[in-house]
């Protein structure tokens, strides 16, 4: 095999490789000896027609595919190999030559990982983030555990009021006629969730249980049935359960109840406000990190190949159809519930694709000029705490890792210690 590299604009090259002349007959061969069991002649078992009787009958082309299909796929992964590229895309083939008893040459036009070139990425302006906590937002933190410790009674000596689960009959009529999707039975709701169209819910505060109550909506232009958009409907509806919440007293005895380590209110508030004051910090590093990692990547100057963009999106929607899979979804049903297709999905997945691209390119970048270097002690740090959250032996889960995973994990390390470098060198202001 041959091997000719040429560079071509926008950091793409194209790989023509030769294949010698006695690789393609064995090729040829072997793709007539796989293919022979389907073909057959007069006078010829199946499986027994010599290859040069079907090479007369059906051309010496006959068998191109089939020999074009392994040799690519042998010299591409040898070229790979030998061109010294970091290549960052499928390759885009095309076949220049085939013919029996001549050598087999095709190109192979690939993406190349683009060089950066680095602007200012220490002492960067980000904004300063409080991490103060004031009173009100621990009694709304406080207010939201309350809620998630109530119960729920029935209600039958009073009518509905805001706030309340009710379980309801309706049907919808425009101009005197029922419409089609208007009608509900024993649906939920509460009261207040903005579920309904606008109007709906409030009108329905005061109802009494199994009394038909009249509410009086108008729906909104852009409604999604076009026939119903801004047109006056008139809902007959009729409560026939009424729930309500009941919030636990904010006492001693709730203290101990929602938290492991305090018995009291003032225990309580002074730990959910140490929490808040903990995630504000967290939020603010964060923060931090991507206002100072993204003034980096407009600071740097680099010339990324759309080949390059285009798998980094196929990987994107493939890594959302696994996601998808695990909550029970298989991707043709997400495509039929949303209108949705796999094209579609990867163009709007571009723009993510090219900024994780420029964002790891760029801190790729930092490491080198940092020369940000990666111990194995410290690898060992990372391994132990996968290891913790895994509930498993560390030296069982460095069984299950090779060289190249272990040299991917010091990679990411170092990719995070640039951005450490690079916040902790903002200014904030």
């Amino acid at each position: 095999m041959s091997l000719q590299v040429e560079k071509l604009e926008h950091n793409m090259a194209k790989l023509t490789i030769e294949v010698p002349a006695e690789d393609v007959e064995k090729a040829l061969q072997a793709a007539y000896l796989k293919e022979r069991s389907k073909i057959s002649l007069p006078g010829f078992r199946k499986g027994k027609v010599p290859r040069q009787m079907i090479e007369k009958m059906y051309g010496p082309e006959v068998f191109y595919d089939e020999a074009a299909n392994h040799m690519i796929s042998e010299a591409y992964g040898k070229a790979f190999d030998e061109c010294e590229l970091e290549i960052v895309s499928q390759p885009k083939i095309e076949v220049t030559q085939l013919e029996k008893g001549k050598s087999f040459i095709f190109t192979a036009e690939v993406a190349v990982k683009p060089e950066v070139t680095l602007g200012e990425y220490k002492g960067l302006k980000v904004d300063k983030v409080s991490t103060r906590v004031t009173q009100k937002e621990v009694d709304e933190e406080i207010e939201k555990e309350r809620e998630r410790n109530a119960r729920t009674i029935d209600v039958t000596d009073r009518a509905v009021q805001d706030k309340d689960i009710v379980t309801l009959d309706f049907e919808g009529f425009v101009d005197g006629e029922a419409f089609e999707g208007g009608k509900g039975e024993n649906y939920p709701l509460t009261i207040g969730s903005g579920s309904f169209i606008p109007g709906f819910e409030e009108q329905l505060i005061g109802a009494e249980i199994d009394k038909e109550t009249e509410v009086k909506v108008t729906f909104p232009e852009d409604y999604q049935a076009k026939e119903l958009a801004g047109k006056d409907a008139v809902f007959k509806c009729t409560v026939h359960q009424i729930k309500a919440k009941e919030l636990p007293e904010l006492d001693d005895e709730f203290a101990s109840d929602v938290s492991e380590s305090c018995e009291t209110m003032e225990d309580y508030r002074a730990e959910v406000k140490a929490k808040i004051k903990e995630r504000k910090e967290r939020e603010g590093r964060q923060k931090k990190e991507d206002q100072a990692v993204n003034q980096a990547i407009e600071n740097s100057q680099m010339d990324i190949p759309q080949p390059m963009i285009d798998l980094e999106a196929k990987q994107l929607a493939d890594d959302f159809a696994r996601r998808l899979m695990q909550q029970g979804m298989s991707v043709d049903q997400y495509f039929q519930l949303t209108g949705l297709s796999e094209d579609k999905i990867i163009e709007e997945l571009k723009p993510q694709a090219e900024k994780r691209i420029k964002t790891r390119l760029v801190l790729e970048a930092v490491v080198a000029a940092e020369d940000i270097q990666v111990s194995d002690e410290r690898l060992d740090e990372e391994l132990q705490k996968m290891a913790d959250s895994y509930q498993m032996e560390v030296d069982k889960l460095k069984e299950f890792m090779g060289e190249n995973e272990k040299k991917q994990m010091k990679e990411d390390i170092a990719v995070q210690e640039a951005v450490t470098l690079i916040a902790d060198a903002a200014v904030e202001g």
